[in-house]
């Protein structure tokens, strides 16, 4: 029975190509592109990390090599900025590559999502499991995954995160129809669509990427055809779970209401560094003042 065990695992699929930001992809990984001084993925393993995770598996793929070398010691590095007394960033170096047991996985074909989280089914087990996404950036100060967590350890079901969109951006999204529960701060699934047009979409509840799964998941996705985009899609198996019986069945969702930044595309990725750059004690107030003058001219 897995209902009652704590999770400690998570998935992190970081095998996409980058297309939509080429050609800086070209030969870097799109989750090494730097918000402000760190990559966009560092902050989703500390994210991971700080709910209490202590076995990370990412999901890779070709020409990622630059993920596990970020997460790596780097000893001529380290012992530079030691003899130049540069001890801040030396500090900055090593608590990269001391934050968890990081271990990796190639996707090989680019199949979705759904299928880069089957890939991590040996690894994984029988036991719940979360699943990161690079795309998503939470703030720090905020207790989504934590909460999440805690959720899946009551329902034994899966979870999902869930924030309010514009109806007219939700074709971007997986959307939620959902019923609340009674007491509780966490809401029952009874629909998931992806991507729908704004027509056939059952709310303005967008799914973003966290979730904590049971890994009946698992048994679901290897029966799932591909999807929209001719991919297996991770929503087409929890909309299984979600409306049938037996152990590890059911889908909840969490709704989100803090800060995320998101780094999906151009527009948003600008957003987020400036977003994450204005809070920066060093030098936050000097942007956000040279902000003000950029915009009045």
């Amino acid at each position: 029975m897995t209902l009652g065990k704590r999770v400690r695992k998570a998935v992190i699929p970081a095998a996409g190509l980058g297309t939509r930001f080429l050609p800086a992809t070209k030969a870097m990984p799109k989750e090494m592109l730097p918000v402000v001084d760190q990559p966009a993925i560092q902050y989703v393993v500390e994210e991971a990390v700080k709910a209490g995770l202590t076995d990370l598996l990412m999901i890779t793929g070709r020409q990622k090599r630059a993920l596990e070398d970020h997460f790596d010691r780097a000893p001529a590095l380290e012992r530079t900025l030691e003899l130049k007394g540069d001890l801040d960033r030396l500090e900055a170096v090593r608590h990269a590559s001391s934050l968890a047991p990081l271990h990796y996985l190639r996707q090989g074909d680019p199949k979705g999502l759904g299928h880069a989280v089957l890939c991590a089914r040996q690894h994984v087990g029988d036991e719940p499991f979360a699943v990161l996404l690079g795309d998503d950036l939470i703030d720090e100060r905020d207790e989504l995954l934590s909460t999440m967590i805690d959720v899946q350890a009551k329902t034994g079901g899966s979870v999902i995160a869930l924030i309010e969109v514009d109806p007219s951006q939700i074709s971007a999204y997986g959307c939620a129809d959902i019923t609340p529960v009674d007491g509780e701060n966490y809401f029952k699934v009874n629909r998931l669509v992806e991507k729908p047009s704004v027509d056939e979409a059952p709310s303005n509840l967008a799914v973003i990427g966290r979730y904590v799964l049971h890994p009946a998941v698992f048994d679901v996705l290897e029966e799932t055809e591909p999807g929209r985009g001719g991919e297996i899609q991770l929503t087409d198996a929890l909309q299984t779970l979600a409306t049938s019986d037996g152990e590890g069945s059911g889908v909840y969702g969490v709704v989100f209401r803090g800060r995320r930044y998101d780094t999906g595309d151009k527009l948003s990725y600008i957003k987020a560094v400036i977003s994450i750059a204005s809070e920066r004690v060093d030098f936050g107030e000097d942007l956000k003042a040279w902000m003000k003058e950029f915009v009045n001219e």
